[in-house]
């Protein structure tokens, strides 16, 4: 089966295989909306649906029995987020999922005092979407990148593939308002490295190429964004044709041909992201649901790209990548 036919088939409700369900009061059907920065299955990540039908239905969640998903693919124009978050509030739905600090705050002002729940957001407390990771304190909660963490990693894997490396790229989306916080977390540790550090900030696809070349003679550190996840293709050709070592905060810029990543698990997020939707609709409030971290991280590299872009990686990195593509 061919990756269209198989998002597609994941994306439709499952109801052919036999489940152990939960009891849920009789009769009742709940429904909630999927609010994704994606513009149709095609573009989805089917990792992450499956993971979240699996998670529901382990929870007692099945669709077309007690539960409704209400999926809006908004693509990543905030503008057009912010239209079928109010769109979902009006059908009504008992809560929104959605995933992105765009999204979610896009989500957050479309849909007031609906309760959403975050998957990866990058930053929710200095974002404005919560109090404290503990207790969120309003109608926000969900799982979180664990940002800090992360993306001085990142630059820190950076710095072990290019022994030589000067000068680090982070090339980031103007509409994510965590860019603050993740050029913080990672000049702390570029100064350690005895990195400099440099922010490229674009608004459109069309500023890429120009902002990719920047990085020339350095590194690029790609920081986690709808926008660009779906333009990954070509930011890695970018990359390559320019001779810039990357590393992005995602598997599938590596599986499209980038040097690195280093990420939490997809499948992680969603699933935990079920286990809000099944709190909540049995009564939960936000305000008093901890935004849930992420303790595991894995590394993949991509050695084939290594060779076009003439990189060693050494051999201490390969024995600790999580996935290595020959």
């Amino acid at each position: 089966m061919d990756r269209r036919a198989f998002v597609t088939f994941i994306a439709v409700p499952c109801l052919l295989r036999p489940l152990l369900v939960r009891a849920q009061p009789s009769g009742k059907v709940s429904r909630i909306g999927l609010l994704v920065p994606w513009t149709g299955p095609d573009r989805a990540d089917p990792i992450a649906l499956e993971s979240l039908r699996t998670g529901l239905r382990d929870l007692g969640w099945v669709e077309g029995r007690n539960l409704v998903i209400e999926t809006r693919w908004a693509g990543v124009n905030p503008q057009r987020q912010r239209e079928l978050a109010a769109e979902l509030k009006a059908l009504p739905v008992a809560l929104i999922l959605t995933l992105g600090t765009t999204a979610i705050g896009a989500a957050r002002e479309g849909a007031p005092g609906l309760p959403i729940v975050m998957i990866s957001a990058g930053d929710p407390v200095g974002a404005g979407f919560a109090a404290t990771l503990a207790r969120p304190g309003g109608e926000l909660t969900g799982t979180s990148l664990a940002g800090e963490e992360v993306l001085a990693k990142q630059v820190e894997l950076l710095s072990a593939a290019v022994p030589k490396l000067r000068k680090v790229t982070v090339l980031m989306n103007a509409a994510n308002p965590a860019n603050g916080f993740f050029f913080d977390a990672m000049s702390s540790r570029a100064k350690v490295l005895g990195l400099q550090l440099e922010r490229v900030v674009v608004a459109t696809e069309n500023e890429l190429e120009g902002a990719v070349a920047r990085a020339k003679g350095g590194a690029l550190v790609v920081v986690n964004d709808p926008m660009f996840l779906a333009r990954r293709t070509h930011i890695v050709e970018l990359t390559l044709h320019s001779k810039v070592p990357s590393i992005f905060g995602q598997r599938e810029y590596v599986v499209a041909g980038g040097l690195m990543s280093y990420v939490s698990s997809v499948a992680w997020h969603w699933r935990t992201a079920a286990s809000f939707v099944d709190k909540i609709l049995k009564g939960a409030k936000p305000a008093e649901l901890p935004i849930e971290q992420p303790t595991k991280f894995e590394l993949a590299i991509n050695l084939k790209s290594a060779r076009k872009l003439d990189i060693a990686i050494p051999q201490s990195l390969r024995q600790r990548a999580d996935e290595v593509i020959q």
